[in-house]
C-alpha cells in the first residue's frame, strides 16, 4: 500500500466535469489499494475574480483580509471534489489548511510553512477515506488564515507529502511533463523523463513555469519524488528526483527564459568598500530580489554598478536605489525594462568544459548581444535584448541538440 499525494491546479478543477475527472482519478488510485490525499487549487480564474472584487472595494486592502478572501476559493474546490468522490462510492473528507493545521509564519500573502500536524489526515486515511486538502493556505500561530503566494498549492502538496512520508507527490497540470524548453517557442522541445531536483530548481527559478520554485526546494530538502503529469490523460510524465548515476547523460538538460526582467545601472558611485552593500540593502529590506550583479572597473575613483530585478519591481527598485545614489553622489540611474534572461541548465556542466564558450559563440553567430552574464555550478544565464528572446532560445536548443534523447 502506497501513500500518494495528488495535486490538481485551477484548470484541472475549472468545471464540474473536470472536477468529476479529478475525483475519478483519485478513486482509481484508492481502489488500487493506495492511501490517497488530493490537494486542489481554486477553480480556474477564481482567485483573480476575488482579487478584482477586493480592488473594487479598497485601493489598499489589508493583507490579512485578502488572505481571508482568496482562501475561500479553495474551500469551494475541496467541497466539490469530496462530493464527487462520494458520488463514485468512496468516502472522502475535505480539510482546510487550518483543519489540517498547516502552521505558517505571519507573512500574509507569502507565508512560509513552519509545521504540519497531519494527525487528522492520517486518521482519515486509516478509516479508508480519500482526503481532500485545500492548497495555497495555512494558519499562523494565532489562528489567522494565511496564504502561501502564487503557485502555493504546489508547495502545500509537497509539504503534505513530506509530512506523510508519501511515496510520491503527483503534480497534475495542463501539460504532460517537463520539457527541454517551452514547446510554444521550440516546436521540437522534448519531454524529459527524469530530472534532478537541482536542475529543476534552477529551471523553475529561471523562468520555467511548470513548478513553483519553493515547492521544488521543499521536495529537495525532504527528498519527495515529484511526478509532473497531465490531468487529461494517463500518460507517464516527468519525474523530479535526487541525482542518479548516469542520469539522462546530458550536459545541458534545458533552456529557460524569463521576460519579467529589468536592468538597472547606477552610474558613477564611489569605488570604496561597502558601496554595493549600501546600494542594495534597501532593496533587500523591501523584499525586492536582486539577481545578476556586475560592477565595472573603476575610473577616477568611480564605478558603475549594474543589477537586475523583475520588471514588476523596477519602479520601486529605482526609487529606493535613487535615495542611496543621491547620498553617495552618484551620477544617476539608467533603467531598462526591455531585457530578458536566457539560461542553459544541466548537472552535466559540472564535469564538462566548454559549455559557456559554446553558448556565447552560438548567440554571437545569431547576432544576439550579451549584456550581462551570471553562472553557477549547473547553469549559465545571459541578459539580452528582449526582442531576441525566442531566437536565442531556439538557437541554444538546437546548439545543444536538446531535441534528441541523450545517449544511454
Amino acid at each position: 500500500m502506497a501513500t500518494i499525494v495528488q495535486k490538481f491546479g485551477g484548470t484541472s478543477v475549472g468545471t464540474p466535469e473536470r472536477i468529476q475527472r479529478v475525483a475519478a482519478r483519485a478513486v482509481r488510485a484508492h481502489r488500487a489499494g493506495n492511501r490517497v490525499v488530493v490537494v486542489v487549487s481554486a477553480m480556474s480564474g477564481e482567485t483573480n475574480r476575488l482579487l478584482s472584487l477586493a480592488g473594487q472595494i479598497s485601493q489598499a486592502p489589508h493583507h490579512r483580509e485578502i488572505d481571508v478572501l482568496v482562501s475561500s476559493g479553495e474551500q469551494v474546490s475541496i467541497g466539490l471534489v469530496a462530493l464527487a468522490c462520494c458520488e463514485l462510492g468512496v468516502e472522502a473528507r475535505s480539510f482546510l489548511g487550518s483543519q489540517v493545521r498547516i502552521t505558517t509564519d505571519d507573512a500574509h500573502g507569502m507565508a512560509r510553512i513552519r509545521d504540519i500536524d497531519a494527525d487528522s489526515v492520517v486518521a482519515a486515511l486509516d478509516r479508508g477515506e480519500i482526503v481532500v486538502v485545500a492548497g495555497f493556505q495555512g494558519v499562523n500561530e494565532d489562528g489567522q488564515i494565511t496564504t502561501l503566494g502564487r503557485g502555493g498549492s504546489d508547495l502545500s502538496a509537497v509539504a503534505m507529502a513530506a509530512a506523510l512520508k508519501a511515496d510520491v507527490c503527483e503534480i497534475y497540470t495542463d501539460v504532460d511533463g517537463i520539457y527541454t524548453t517551452d514547446p510554444r517557442v521550440v516546436a521540437d522541445a522534448r519531454k524529459i523523463d527524469r530530472i534532478t531536483f537541482h536542475e529543476m530548481l534552477e529551471l523553475a527559478s529561471l523562468g520555467a513555469k511548470v513548478l513553483q520554485t519553493r515547492s521544488v526546494e521543499f521536495a529537495m530538502k525532504y527528498e519527495v519524488p515529484l511526478h509532473v503529469r497531465s490531468s487529461f490523460d494517463e500518460s507517464e510524465g516527468s519525474w523530479v528526483v535526487p541525482e542518479e548515476e548516469g542520469m539522462e547523460g546530458a550536459v545541458v538538460t534545458g533552456v529557460a527564459f524569463d521576460r519579467n526582467t529589468a536592468k538597472l545601472t547606477v552610474l558613477g558611485v564611489p569605488d570604496v568598500p561597502g558601496t554595493v552593500a549600501d546600494l542594495l540593502f534597501p532593496l533587500g529590506e523591501a523584499g525586492i530580489n536582486v539577481d545578476v550583479i556586475i560592477q565595472n572597473t573603476a575610473i577616477d575613483g568611480r564605478t558603475d554598478v549594474t543589477f537586475t530585478v523583475s520588471q514588476t519591481e523596477m519602479e520601486r527598485a529605482v526609487a529606493l536605489a535613487q535615495v542611496v545614489a543621491n547620498r553617495l553622489g552618484a551620477s544617476g540611474i539608467v533603467a531598462d525594462a526591455h531585457v530578458a534572461k536566457v539560461s542553459v541548465v544541466g548537472a552535466g556542466m559540472r564535469s564538462e568544459a566548454g559549455v559557456a564558450v559554446a553558448m556565447f559563440r552560438h548567440l554571437g553567430q545569431a547576432n544576439v548581444n550579451i549584456q550581462l552574464i551570471s553562472t553557477s555550478e549547473i547553469k549559465i544565464s545571459c541578459i539580452i535584448d528582449e526582442k531576441f528572446t525566442e531566437l536565442a532560445v531556439r538557437v541554444l536548443h538546437e546548439a545543444f541538440r536538446l531535441h534528441e534523447a541523450p545517449a544511454a
